[in-house]
């Protein structure tokens, strides 16, 4: 009985965190770059909508960017917008494209309490599509790993 109250529990949460979020852009107010739902689901694949508009993530180790190596810039899918250069780029082990820092005046965050844990969350400054999360345990020299789905990212090499 104990088991299958915490099992509903739990499935309750994450269902809720899941699939009860409301979209970023709905939340956040205007951006530089807007759009209705019709028209992001419209250029966007069913993924890409996923987590770029309704804050999903994608399987960890399925982007190629991950193994991106060649110099050059990742950009926004959502708008273009250059997000993080490959100089600050770096193999986490985490199966996503991480990176120590992003380029200036490029992307939002705001406090994400999903999933019982604070994380903090990464947008696209302009038209506020969700890259990722931002955490701590980067290496040097920012001390930061910017987590990003690479869903979200389009990579133009130099």
């Amino acid at each position: 009985m104990r088991r299958n109250l915490l099992l509903g529990a739990a499935a309750a949460v994450l269902g809720g965190a899941a699939f009860g979020r409301v979209s970023l852009a709905k939340s956040k107010g205007e951006f530089e770059v807007m759009r209705s739902e019709a028209e992001w689901k419209a250029m966007l694949s069913n993924l890409e909508y996923r987590v770029m508009r309704k804050e999903g993530t994608e399987r960890a180790f399925s982007s190629p960017l991950n193994d991106e190596k060649r110099p050059g810039m990742f950009h926004c899918r959502g708008c273009d917008l250059a997000l993080y250069a490959m100089a600050d780029k770096f193999d986490s082990g985490t199966g996503w494209p991480s990176f120590t820092r992003a380029q200036p005046n490029a992307i939002g965050t705001r406090e994400d309490r999903s999933f019982l844990m604070v994380r903090t969350e990464s947008h696209c400054r302009r038209c506020g599509s969700h890259l990722g999360h931002i955490f701590n345990d980067g290496p040097a020299p920012t001390g930061k790993r910017h987590c990003i789905n690479g869903v979200s990212l389009t990579f133009r090499a130099a």
